[in-house]
């Protein structure tokens, strides 16, 4: 289930098209960057050989001031230290930027597969997730993670080879200057294992309070006239404001944990060089060490600062990014679609529906919104549904395109269960037009192409004209490749709808379903467009969703809805005889709206 959706990502070349989600982070890290291991073990060779020149500076620098006490020629030394100094300075340039481009190689595959799950997601988990989190795990945490999956792995055990190698190298200088140095090295160890963890607390803290944040950001933005316009500004920033400090307040925590990892990591070195400067001292006015191996031993400890520096930091950043990898595949438990799961294959001509003692709630808990629907839409038509508000006729579309399973019964398409059918055949074999009537930002092509890609100009050209939007395009300045705004907001509401409805019909569905598409129409373009629904009802099935009387006269067959059954079917002369609750709804809601 979790990882169905991920058969559609577009994964690196070689890599496998899903992976379990129940593995450990630290496996995760090893999942996404094991498809760019030639580049990370490239690039960490190079840090490593450009480290290992700077672990021999101080050798060289030892040996040059004994050279220098002896009387010796400093040539060929100073010759060699400044070779090393550039050959590891050039090594340390590439090394990095190597593994950084792998880095966002890696951060590509993890988006691919992570964008192909959230589109896949089933439409009951996008009911009760909130968007805003999910663009912060897609943009933030996989930033998060680019930089562990890169770097900090091979830095760490670059950092971690050097360390041991510099106290091999002050064993062999002098084996009680190193006794010391040791000593430090197991307290750092010691005071990393109890911070570290605190750092991965804290940033999944601090990343979770970022994602709360977008999401009250995303909201605002989904609802921004209706703020404006209830003079609600000043109260949805206060909502946004305690969201962004929560977000500082747990990144605080973080800088809290980060800076206290690195002031304990550098403390006992610290001490460490003042402890062997004393006792190394001593040791060289008593003649038991020289002066060139006191300098010598001093330069390696200095130059362990480094290694120290990118330990410490390569666990601070493995903390960071596991708890990255912990927000990102949690989307990975997520409920996502398999398109290509079931044994139907489509057909051709009108597609029949059947709903047969269908029992649906959207939650457990919730109130039961279908009590064993029955009815049957079958051959080329139109079907009118209509009801009271609240009486689950829009409910009937959703479990049509199987966004819900149903609790009990069946829906049936051409005689097959939806639940066998392949989902994306199901849905190419619909077109729907839904009661909002979104529009995409993009150009009004790219929403009517939408469903049919492959369309011709000719078919673009008709499908305008059908749905009675060859005016709007003469109008835009770019014609059909003009943009129409976020949310198509530089639309009117009938304007949407004509663009949902001709967006349905360029798809040539075999089952046409559209919910109050004429709803915000005037009574010219409403008249014009349900002789266009009239007009596919001769070729396909159409069932509608009617509030307007027009439309219902119009239809071959009408199913009256109220409180989640059906209560009534038949022609309109025949509801009118037969049933009260037709006749009032005729008389009161679907006369109103005819006149408005």
């Amino acid at each position: 289930m979790a990882d169905t959706a991920v058969d559609s990502a577009r994964p690196e070349e070689g890599a496998p098209d899903a992976a379990p989600a129940e593995k450990a982070p630290i496996s995760r890290l090893w999942y996404y960057a094991r498809f760019h291991l030639k580049a990370l073990l490239v690039g960490g060779a190079l840090t490593f050989l450009g480290s290992i020149l700077g672990l021999v500076q101080p050798i060289i620098a030892m040996q040059l001031i004994e050279t220098l006490g002896e009387g010796g020629s400093l040539r060929t030394l100073l010759v060699l230290l400044a070779a090393a100094v550039l050959a590891g300075a050039v090594l340390e340039a590439f090394g990095p930027y190597i593994m950084q481009r792998a880095g966002q190689d890696i951060i590509l595959t993890v988006r691919r597969r992570l964008v192909s799950q959230l589109v896949h997601l089933k439409v009951p988990e996008v009911d009760r997730l909130k968007p805003g989190d999910l663009v912060s795990r897609l943009t933030s945490d996989t930033n998060l993670l680019r930089t562990v999956a890169s770097t900090t792995v091979i830095g760490g055990v670059t950092g971690l080879i050097m360390l041991v190698g510099g106290l091999v190298v002050m064993a062999w200088i002098d084996i009680v200057l190193f006794g010391i140095t040791l000593a430090m090295a197991l307290l750092v160890t010691v005071v990393m294992l109890f911070v570290m963890p605190r750092i991965g607390q804290a940033t999944e803290a601090s990343q979770t309070a970022l994602g709360q944040m977008g999401a009250v950001l995303e909201r605002i933005f989904t609802a921004f006239r209706t703020v404006k316009a209830s003079g609600a500004e000043e109260h949805e920033i206060g909502k946004l404001d305690e969201a962004a400090i929560r977000a500082r307040d747990k990144g605080v925590m973080v800088a809290v944990w980060e800076a206290l990892a690195g002031v304990l990591a550098f403390l006992p070195v610290n001490i460490a060089f003042l402890i062997v400067l004393g006792v190394g001292g001593s040791r060289v006015a008593t003649g038991d060490m020289t002066i060139s191996s006191l300098i010598g031993f001093l330069l390696m400890l200095f130059y362990l600062m480094g290694p120290i520096t990118s330990l410490t930091a390569a666990l601070s950043q493995l903390q960071t990014g596991l708890a990255a990898v912990r927000r990102v595949e949690e989307v990975a438990d997520l409920d996502a679609e398999d398109l290509n799961h079931g044994r139907r294959t489509a057909g051709d001509g009108p597609a029949a529906v059947v709903f047969d003692d269908v029992e649906f709630r959207y939650d457990e808990g919730l109130e039961q919104v279908h009590h064993g629907v029955s009815f049957t839409a079958s051959g080329k038509g139109l079907t009118a549904l209509v009801g009271p508000s609240g009486a689950g006729k829009t409910t009937v579309f959703s479990l049509i395109e199987r966004f819900y399973p149903v609790n009990s019964g069946r829906v049936l398409v051409d005689g097959t269960n939806v639940d066998d059918w392949p989902l994306g055949d199901l849905r190419r074999t619909i077109g729907y037009v839904e009661q909002d009537a979104p529009v995409l930002h993009g150009t009004l092509r790219d929403n009517l192409i939408m469903a049919a890609p492959d369309a011709t100009d000719e078919e673009l050209h008709d499908i305008l004209g059908r749905a009675r939007l060859s005016g709007l395009v003469e109008r835009l300045p770019d014609g059909i490749d003009s943009l129409v705004g976020y949310r198509g907001l530089t639309l009117s509401g009938g304007e949407r709808q004509r663009i949902a409805i001709a967006r349905a019909l360029l798809r040539r569905p075999r089952l046409l379903l559209m919910d109050e598409a004429t709803s915000q129409l005037d009574a010219a373009n409403e008249a014009a467009l349900r002789q266009t629904m009239m007009d596919a009802a001769e070729q396909t099935n159409v069932i509608v969703v009617a509030h307007r009387l027009s439309t219902v006269t119009s239809a071959d067959r009408i199913v009256v809805m109220d409180a989640g059954r059906v209560r009534a079917m038949g022609t309109h002369e025949e509801l009118l005889e037969e049933d009260k609750l037709y006749r009032d709804l005729a008389a009161e809601q679907l006369l109103t709206s005819e006149k408005d």
